[in-house]
């Protein structure tokens, strides 16, 4: 009986014995950091352990740092990294409240490529091009268009003096502000520039500068100029921020209420001219962090609705755009090439509407496509079959040929006479007094 009994405390001593604690687990699958791992060879990683050469921790301390090390994946590995101040690499990250650095991502070299892997190449992040792609390309400008020589030579000469202003020893106005009347090809000729020049600016409109959130249009112009400033750094292009219609966007009109978000954005571009390389949207100040100097140019109808002190000479440089005769004549004429339209045949128009906005020569062509366009109309089976023929096609099968209309100097001039005649109705009518006209009493 007793014999029975000891027999049956064994057996379920044997059943109560416990596996191999992790930390010897652990520290098998940690050998191959400390020694190399030979498949040929099993007592490499008995020496690691047992070999009684190998050092062994006589300290709490000693132990604590062998498990570190142990813990480490790879001595590349961006987890323990540390900054050039000695500070954990992933702590600073966070600790600023918007990191600037996209770069850190699944990226060869960055990241332990335990993480990277090969199956999406080196660099897996696979929004990485479409985050930097924030400037605008002019590839859309085909033709040989007419750049004006005084327009050309102020936006140029405004640029080179920016990206010259560490050698020169004047001071220079960040902004440049072109304003004038509207439809006068302001944006056009300086995107022209822009193509002829090489530069890839980054564009905001006066839409932009207003948001439901305080601050939020102030940020964004400090976050596009700081991508202006990486296309340089990075791309080696140069680059603009440009802005257009400000006045339509922090202008005062009237009786317009003024926001915070107007005052921001004044305060947010008095900053920039006065501190062009230090651009901070929100991160932590480092010292290291210095900002490509970056020209702005900013677009408008009338910059006396500006807050003064931006657009004093220090920081804005003013310059009035109205084209002249000879130079409406020329950038017409680029625009009617196509048509066959002779340098007199435009003259002629020209000086058929004088004292005409740029745009509305444009609208010309536009307005003498109208009679082949409802020719068209009728020809594919008349309005009710638009739905189906432009937007319900079957696969392959394509629109009937459109066939445009042949310009002549007759045509425009009779579609000028209609577009004068539809400015004049608008200017002399006035529905909204009519509408509004007891109000007078």
């Amino acid at each position: 009986m007793a014999t029975a009994t000891a027999t049956s405390l064994a057996s379920s001593a044997a059943h109560r014995r416990l596996p191999p604690s992790r930390s010897a687990a652990s520290s098998i699958l940690r050998a191959p950091n400390r020694g190399r791992l030979c498949p040929g060879s099993p007592s490499v990683l008995r020496a690691s352990s047992s070999s009684p050469s190998s050092p062994q921790p006589t300290a709490g301390g000693d132990e604590g740092e062998e498990e570190e090390e142990g813990r480490r994946l790879s001595k590349q590995s961006s987890w323990e990294a540390k900054d050039s101040e000695g500070d954990d690499y992933l702590y600073r990250l966070g600790k600023e409240a918007d990191n600037m650095n996209i770069a850190v991502g699944a990226r060869s070299g960055i990241v332990d490529d335990l993480f990277v892997g090969n199956f999406l190449g080196k660099d897996s992040d696979i929004v990485f091009d479409y985050r930097q792609k924030a400037t605008r390309t002019f590839e859309y400008l085909q033709g040989d268009y007419y750049i004006a020589p005084l327009f050309l030579d102020k936006v140029a000469c405004h640029i080179v003096k920016n990206y010259l202003a560490h050698i020169l020893t004047i001071k220079i106005p960040l902004i440049l502000g072109i304003w004038g009347g509207k439809g006068q090809g302001k944006t056009f000729q300086t995107e022209l520039i822009f193509r002829a020049m090489g530069v890839e600016p980054v564009i905001m409109s006066a839409g932009e500068l207003e948001s439901e959130k305080a601050g939020e249009p102030g940020r964004l112009i400090r976050d596009r100029y700081r991508t202006a400033s990486q296309v340089i750094q990075n791309q080696g292009k140069m680059s603009v921020l440009m802005i257009n219609d400000l006045d339509a966007g922090v202008g005062r009109f009237g009786n317009t209420q003024m926001t915070v978000n107007n005052q921001i954005v004044i305060g947010t571009l008095m900053n920039l001219a006065d501190n062009p390389t230090r651009v901070s949207i929100g991160q932590k100040w480092r010292e290291s962090d210095v900002t490509h100097r970056v020209p702005i140019i900013v677009t408008g109808n009338d910059f006396s609705t500006l807050y003064a002190p931006l657009i004093r000479d220090g920081r804005m440089e003013k310059f009035y755009w109205q084209p002249g005769r000879e130079d409406i004549i020329n950038i017409v004429h680029r625009m009617y090439i196509k048509d066959g339209l002779s340098f007199e045949d435009v003259s002629k128009v020209v000086d058929t509407f004088p004292n005409q906005a740029l745009d509305f020569y444009g609208a010309l062509r536009s307005r003498t496509y109208d009679r082949a366009i409802l020719q068209w109309v009728e020809e594919i089976g008349g309005h009710e079959q638009l739905n189906e023929k432009l937007l319900k096609r079957k696969k392959g099968e394509e629109l009937p040929t459109f066939i445009p209309p042949k310009t002549t100097v007759d045509a425009l001039i009779e579609s000028g006479d209609s577009l004068v005649k539809e400015q004049e109705l608008i200017m002399n009518s006035k529905l909204s007094k009519e509408y509004m006209k007891n109000l007078d009493d």
